[in-house]
């Protein structure tokens, strides 16, 4: 805020005196070609000293806080392992082993460290709401601390260029009480909910059968343990899916799973082997299939 102010009384004053020195001496008619003189080395050197000496000052404030943000603060801290895809968020919760994906949970109040790795190619975090961008870059593990003072939504983007969906890599940061934070990662533990309907059985059989258990993992179900794709183990309960670009409902699940080209297009679920092997971006699913499916994803809360 103090660059601001001091920004902007430099705007305006600079600019009331081009303006004031546009319309004052404007050529008027009739006159000749003004006498032409050499510049004053007084205002030369006066406006190369003052910027100097302002630029110093705002210096001072701009190292404080470069010092600040470097480290994060003393008290309550939580750190979270962030590892970005083309085009989605895996997100790790090392101290209670929650492994979820586009979506931060985080306790109110609490300093929270990301630690971020790239599983492909240069990705950057930000949340304008909350923190600066920091890129993060395969082989690599960068860091930066944010803290969320009040409970609400935040939404995040990639910021770096990664790739021809780079638009739709975009994630949430659920900023809530700390009762909330915990009970959520208490359920997150838990294993997937079992199948309650007709349709949800044939859903999760579906979800073996059509080879979905060798990129995502759904605790409880068997053998499905890929780490290809996000964890969908409580996909149920999320509020987007495909990276936040779409809310989760059923009829986006199914939009989704008949053509996830069409929704992002080069993502790997659509472009992986086993995909292609089915000579159809979707696995070659039924109509049937993907309402089978619908009801079984949709169930995982």
């Amino acid at each position: 805020m103090v660059t601001f102010w001091v920004a902007a009384f430099i705007f305006v004053t600079v600019g009331i005196g081009l303006i004031y020195t546009v319309i004052r001496f404007r050529r008027k008619p009739g006159q000749g070609i003004p006498k032409q003189v050499h510049g004053s080395t007084k205002l030369e050197i006066g406006w190369t000293i003052v910027p100097i000496i302002i630029l110093g000052a705002l210096a001072i404030p701009t190292v404080m806080t470069e010092f600040y943000i470097s480290e994060p603060p003393a008290g309550d801290q939580l750190t979270i392992n962030v590892v970005a895809h083309q085009w989605w968020w895996e997100i790790e919760y090392p101290e209670s082993g929650v492994i979820t994906a586009n979506e931060l949970h985080v306790p109110v109040g609490t300093t929270i460290n990301v630690e971020m790795t790239s599983n492909d190619v240069i990705h950057s975090f930000w949340v304008p709401k909350l923190a600066g961008k920091m890129d993060i870059f395969p082989g690599k593990t960068t860091s930066l601390w944010f803290r969320a003072d009040e409970v609400d939504e935040y939404f995040g983007q990639c910021a770096e260029f990664c790739g021809e969906s780079h638009v739709w890599m975009k994630f949430r940061v659920l900023a809530e009480p700390i009762s909330e934070f915990e009970a959520w990662q208490q359920k997150q533990l838990a294993d997937a909910a079992k199948p309650t309907t007709p349709e949800e059985t044939q859903g999760a059989s579906t979800f073996v059968a059509k080879g979905c258990i060798a990129c995502h993992t759904i605790s409880g179900v068997l053998g499905a343990a890929g780490v290809i794709g996000p964890n969908l183990t409580h996909m149920g309960g999320r509020g987007t899916i495909a990276a936040g670009t779409m809310e989760m409902n059923q009829d986006n699940l199914r939009e989704w799973l008949s053509d996830p080209n069409e929704v992002k297009p080069g993502n790997i679920m659509a472009n992986s082997p086993m995909s292609l092997a089915y000579t159809n971006p979707n696995f070659a699913l039924t109509a049937e299939d993907i309402n089978n499916l619908v009801a079984f994803l949709h169930s995982l809360k």
